[in-house]
């Protein structure tokens, strides 16, 4: 398999990440610089949780060959005591701490000739739910790249900065990029729309820095008259549509699709998406669930 059609597939899961996590809310997200304190959100996913997936590839006569493991976990610290923060005000919340992983799995060694590991942790504000900080490791075989994202709205700006661990001599690679408002990671951004209501019909503005950049990523909320079959049983969905593709999007060459299929209750949990592009169709479904569901 030439080694081109495996890079493809390994940004092909690194890109599945990426929109799994990206449906913010643009237009609900608040304008002010600064945010005065307020209660912290109610979530779906209590002090802690965490979700793992498979990831499934297909294209012409590979079929459904697990390719990657996907684990994504959330936990919210408790709130520091009143005497902790010596200003008499009211127990202040601690941001919460998001993490993802993704790992080669199965026959994607042997097919690709390639092994890959990918980590994301995820800093975020208590109050409004949006990303404060964001630290990566990517590895690809030798290759190897970690980066931070720090996220300052009072500059309204984001800066990313990216180092090569195994060369030390090279300068980190810096982007700044502007933020016209809160803005989400590829990480947070799942776990805030999570506390959103889901409305078949809805089009969305998502926003999302990755990488440096700022993307405007259109999604539309789709009702489905069927139940789907999933590791809950099953469950009501709705699905979301994502645009990709396209000038100013995260992918700019090439046509596909991305549809999410999150369970249409009050936990909003994402059962399932699919990734279809020229390379072939990836697969990502909810294995199993970890909850504490304490608030």
């Amino acid at each position: 398999m030439p080694r081109r059609i495996a890079t493809k597939s390994v940004a092909a899961v690194a890109l599945a990440v990426l929109v799994f996590n990206t449906l913010a809310l643009a237009t609900d997200t608040p304008k002010e610089r600064t945010l005065p304190r307020t209660a912290a959100p109610v979530v779906p996913f209590g002090t802690s949780e965490q979700l793992i997936y498979d990831g499934e590839f297909t294209k012409m006569l590979l079929r459904g060959i697990k390719i990657a493991e996907l684990r994504f976990k959330a936990t919210r610290p408790a709130a520091l005591p009143v005497e902790a923060q010596g200003d008499g005000q009211a127990p202040a919340p601690q941001p919460f701490l998001l993490s993802t992983d993704v790992e080669a799995k199965g026959w994607f060694r042997k097919i690709f000739g390639i092994d890959f590991s990918y980590h994301v942790e995820s800093t975020v504000e208590p109050n409004s739910f949006y990303a404060l900080k964001t630290n990566k490791r990517d590895e690809q075989g030798k290759r190897l790249r970690t980066s931070e994202a720090v996220f300052d709205m009072t500059a309204n700006k984001v800066q990313w900065t990216e180092r090569d661990p195994n060369n030390a001599a090279e300068a980190p690679r810096v982007v700044t990029a502007a933020l016209s408002g809160p803005t989400q990671d590829i990480v947070s951004a799942i776990y805030f729309l999570r506390t959103q209501p889901l409305t078949p019909g809805q089009n969305f503005s998502i926003r999302i820095s990755d990488s440096g950049r700022v993307y405007d990523v259109p999604a539309r909320v789709v009702a489905e008259k069927k139940q789907m079959k999933s590791v809950l049983g099953k469950v009501s969905v709705v699905r979301i549509e994502v645009d990709l593709f396209g000038p100013g999007r995260p992918i700019e060459e090439g046509k596909g699709k991305m549809h999410i299929w999150v369970t249409s209750d009050e936990r909003r949990v994402p059962i399932k998406a699919r990734l279809s592009h020229d390379m072939g169709q990836l697969d990502i479904t909810l294995r199993s669930i970890e909850n504490n569901t304490s608030k």
